[in-house]
């Protein structure tokens, strides 16, 4: 799925350089579901916007699908995230006033795909993150959190991406409604056979997944297996 080999992330020259990643080597294979945990300030946010293709190491190569990102160009990257990246965000980023269908067919239409085929590929990537259809013709603003945060998974989903990157995906949820978002990743990791990286701070969201990648000063400190993984145990929204 993707590969990281000794990437460096330098920011500003000379005396002014600040070196934010440093050697951080490791690959991700096809249907994992990985957390990368850091503290604010360890890089983790960087290596995210790497893993993206939002940005480029300094040093080092970022492998996706078997393709050197590191090189490409920003339009060559913005094809990336298009065609192989969907992206689940702390703030949801849905426009509160558009209905949920919507939302989550934007995305298509920047792609240039049929509205009856939008129609479609939505209401399909919506039942995979877990909204009930009677919520679909909803306005964004007028659902919970934790159905927004399902309406932004549906909305990474409909491109069909080979990667999903969430960055916090939990971080504006009760503890309550942070399990019903943890639990629709591990079910579209366990039955979809979607590959996921988490981004977070805490480790109790970490343990939700399979392994987990620790990186503190820039630097990856640990990356094991989590053998006391947390099966979430959603409820009704």
């Amino acid at each position: 799925m993707l590969e990281c080999r000794n990437i460096g992330k330098t920011y500003g020259e000379g005396d002014l350089a600040v070196s934010v990643l440093k050697d951080i080597t490791f690959t991700v294979k096809d249907g994992e579901f990985v957390a990368i945990m850091g503290p604010s300030g360890s890089g983790k946010s960087t290596l995210m916007n790497i893993l993206g293709a939002l940005d480029v190491p300094t040093v080092g190569k970022y492998l996706l699908g078997g393709q050197d990102v590191s090189t490409l160009s920003d339009d060559e990257l913005s094809d990336i995230r298009k065609q192989k990246i969907g992206f689940v965000f702390q703030s949801f980023n849905l426009l509160r006033r558009s209905t949920v269908l919507r939302n989550v067919m934007l995305p298509l239409v920047y792609a240039g795909v049929s509205p009856r085929e939008r129609e479609k590929r939505a209401r399909t990537a919506l039942t995979d993150a877990g909204l009930a259809e009677t919520h679909f013709d909803h306005l964004s603003n007028q659902l919970s959190g934790g159905q927004m945060q399902r309406v932004a998974i549906a909305r990474a989903l409909v491109n069909d991406p080979a990667l999903i990157l969430a960055d916090e995906p939990t971080g504006n949820l009760d503890t309550k409604t942070g399990e019903i978002v943890l639990h629709t990743f591990q079910e579209l990791n366990q039955k979809r056979r979607r590959t996921v990286i988490l981004i977070t701070h805490e480790r109790y969201v970490a343990e939700h997944t399979d392994r987990i990648i620790q990186i503190r000063d820039g630097r990856i400190i640990s990356d094991e297996p989590n053998k006391n993984k947390i099966e979430a145990h959603p409820e009704s929204l």
